[in-house]
Formats: structure tokens, C-alpha cells, sequence
């Protein structure tokens, strides 16, 4: 148990490198996939939104924007509720590469999950739905100051 941390560490590390790997060919980067992903779930978000959801600084997002902007693949609307605000939303040019990348993050699920079974599958989740539940808690031991 010492090293399931470490272990879990590692497998996000080595699928985001896969992911990059295989993303590279259409030319976006893992950040931009990640904001197209959740613009495709809830177009129209507020930028500050988008970068809090992705855990990111807020001038990190707006690059990231401004690339996919570039590309034609976001376009920047005014808040009507806020007008210091801005609303990120998908264009026609987006969808198709959005298909893309699906097809490519389903790929290497199937090759990620090789050889283990949809029983071993559920229990994993289960698994980790759990650590995700205990560690939201706050978990179990306080944390000391040093003195």
C-alpha cells in the first residue's frame, strides 16, 4: 500500500503521455483537448469557470483560448449577465476534431485496458469512486502543523 499513490501517479502520467502521442498528429496539445472536451459538455461557459473546472490559472486559460480561438475552433462571446465576463463557445470547425480526439481517447482506453476484464473494470472504479469520496472528506487523519 506504500506505493499506491506513487502507482497512481504514475499510470495518469504515462496515459496523458499516450494521449499527447497520439493527439500530436492532429495538432492539439492535451490542454486544448481538455477545454474543447468540456466546452463540448457545456458549451458556452465562462472563461473563469472553464479555468477553475481545469484547475488552471486564469491568464493560462486565456492563452489557451487565444490558440483555439486562432485555430477557429472557439469563439469569445460577451456575457449578457456580466459584461467584464466572457463566454466560450464551440464553432462548426470544433466538432469534427472533437470526433477525433474521441476516437483517439477511446483507442487507447481499449489498449490501456487490454486483458482485464469488465468484472476487474468496475471493481477499479469502484475502487477509485471510493478514494476520490474518503479524500473529499478531508479524510480521516488531521494534518499537523510543524512547530
Amino acid at each position: 500500500m506504500e506505493t499506491f499513490g506513487f502507482d497512481v501517479v504514475e499510470t495518469a502520467r504515462i496515459l496523458r503521455r499516450d494521449f499527447d502521442r497520439r493527439a500530436a498528429a492532429l495538432g492539439a496539445t492535451r490542454a486544448q483537448w481538455r477545454v474543447l472536451a468540456r466546452l463540448s459538455r457545456r458549451d458556452g461557459m465562462r472563461q473563469v469557470d472553464i479555468a477553475d473546472d481545469l484547475d488552471v490559472e486564469p491568464i493560462t486559460l486565456c492563452r489557451m483560448v487565444d490558440r483555439l480561438e486562432e485555430a477557429g475552433l472557439v469563439e469569445r462571446r460577451k456575457d449578457e449577465e456580466d459584461r467584464r465576463a466572457w463566454r466560450i463557445h464551440l464553432t462548426d470547425k470544433a466538432r469534427p476534431v472533437l470526433a477525433e480526439l474521441q476516437d483517439i481517447g477511446i483507442a487507447m482506453h481499449r489498449d490501456a485496458l487490454a486483458g482485464i476484464s469488465p468484472e476487474e473494470r468496475r471493481q477499479a472504479l469502484s475502487v477509485m469512486a471510493r478514494i476520490r469520496d474518503n479524500l473529499s472528506k478531508g479524510g480521516a487523519g488531521a494534518v499537523r502543523k510543524a512547530i
